[in-house]
């Protein structure tokens, strides 16, 4: 399974998620779209945001920090 996060060096919710992620021991590519102008313009293509987070689980684009989604996308037991 394929994890990508796209997050800025400043935003809390983009912090907290990496935790989330970590402490349920998922690996996953982090991306700053705040210093990588081609990802962030492929990502914000992609989902229609332009705000972070946005994940992409195996091309499965979630914006913001779901809970939910994010579980039952991952298979974690919350």
């Amino acid at each position: 399974m394929k994890v990508k996060l796209y997050t800025t060096p400043s935003c809390a919710y983009c912090h907290t998620l990496k935790v989330f992620l970590k402490d349920h021991g998922v690996a996953f590519e982090e991306v700053d779209i705040l210093n990588n102008e081609k990802e962030r313009d492929e990502i914000i293509e992609r989902s229609g945001q332009m705000t972070a987070p946005i994940l992409d689980i195996d091309g499965q684009i979630i914006v913001g920090f779901s809970r939910e989604k994010i579980c039952k996308l991952l298979n974690i037991k919350d």
